[in-house]
């Protein structure tokens, strides 16, 4: 896997990379001025969204490109809004969008629609809009099966007989990748909660009911403190087997809460996770988190660069699914990069190696 995805990697980073030489004489300044790209990210309070914003405005400008990268204060709308509809006044020819809810842009993209600015929908869906030209993400339902599966695997749920106590988290119900990732998950899990094999003694198992909201680490130890409270989790109480958590800063509210019942390394919960941020992965060291899906933002912002030089000089823009991502209004041709996992056996090779991480960030 190592070697695969390092591949992965550098042949992405290199396409970038000739991309940026432009050999044709096609460069973003060929007629005067550099092209200006907005980059649209939704919070500077999760470590994700500082690497993609910081990923991104990297390989614009060493594409030769000019980037107005904005962060939309603690997950604003309305500061989303008006930063959009400055970017688009402001001369941006391409709009890079993290959105913050999938439905909050309708109005602010039919400004872009009209002054004929692409837009490109970046990890999370815009829904409700015909004003968005392309989508680049991870495949978010694989993220899903991966926890899933890894669940599934760690607990043995073929052979073992259980049952086993489990409890599930999700993210922001405005977010449209939740679909994505609770779906893909449940669609590994249902069959052994339906046969018993699963429980989940909150009964909360509703997409709706399990979500968190802003992917707040606050509100996750929050309800996970309500669950042990009522149901008695601890170990020397109720047993609990397992977390289902869609992400990371959702993983590291429900780690604070088991940690401050009592649990160790020893007889920790398995708890799943998303973006390898840096507290989830100490995490994964110290034994006190099972996995996080690895989302390479290199990688994302590679390809994402690639589609931006391809609107700009009109060129094929590559595309790798065009049935599956429906926003409401059509089917948004989308680009899907592969996520995989991380845990303790392998997240030096995934996150040191490939130079994500330097060792002293995880000490």
């Amino acid at each position: 896997m190592k070697k695969a995805f390092s591949l992965l990697l550098a042949a992405l980073l290199i396409v970038g990379l000739a991309a940026c030489a432009s050999p044709t004489g096609d460069t973003p300044a060929a007629g005067g001025d550099a092209v200006k790209i907005g980059v649209s990210m939704p919070t500077q309070s999760l470590q994700r969204w500082n690497q993609d914003g910081a990923n991104m405005k990297e390989q614009l400008e060493a594409a030769g490109y000019e980037v107005d990268l904005q962060y939309a204060g603690d997950n604003d709308i309305p500061t989303q809004i008006n930063q959009i509809e400055n970017m688009i006044s402001n001369g941006c020819s391409v709009l890079v969008i993290a959105a913050i809810d999938d439905s909050s842009l309708t109005q602010v993209l039919e400004g872009a629609k009209e002054n004929d600015v692409k837009v490109i929908a970046y990890d999370r869906l815009i829904k409700n809009t015909d004003a968005v030209s392309y989508y680049a993400t991870f495949d978010n339902w694989l993220v899903g099966t991966t926890q899933g599966n890894f669940l599934k695997d760690r607990l043995d749920l073929e052979n073992a007989e259980g049952p086993f106590n489990i409890e599930l988290f999700t993210g922001d119900p405005g977010d449209n990748n939740i679909n994505y990732f609770f779906g893909g998950a449940m669609e590994v899990l249902t069959p052994y909660i339906e046969e018993g094999k699963l429980v989940v003694l909150s009964g909360e198992i509703e997409q709706a009911v399990v979500a968190t909201p802003q992917w707040n680490t606050e509100e996750s130890q929050k309800r996970m403190e309500n669950l042990i409270a009522a149901y008695g989790y601890g170990p020397d109480g109720t047993q609990l087997d397992a977390v289902l958590s869609s992400n990371d800063s959702v993983a590291n509210g429900i780690t604070n809460a088991l940690v401050a019942a009592g649990y160790t390394a020893e007889n920790f919960p398995l708890i799943t996770g998303q973006d390898c941020d840096i507290t989830s992965t100490k995490n994964m060291i110290a034994g006190i988190q099972a996995m996080s899906v690895f989302k390479d933002t290199r990688i994302l912002a590679a390809t994402t660069l690639e589609m931006i030089e391809a609107i700009v000089n009109g060129t094929e823009v590559p595309i790798n699914n065009t049935t599956d991502y429906d926003n409401g209004i059509f089917v948004v041709p989308t680009f899907l990069c592969e996520p995989v996992f991380a845990d303790i056996n392998n997240y030096e090779e995934l996150l040191i190696e490939s130079g994500y991480y330097t060792l002293d960030q995880l000490q």
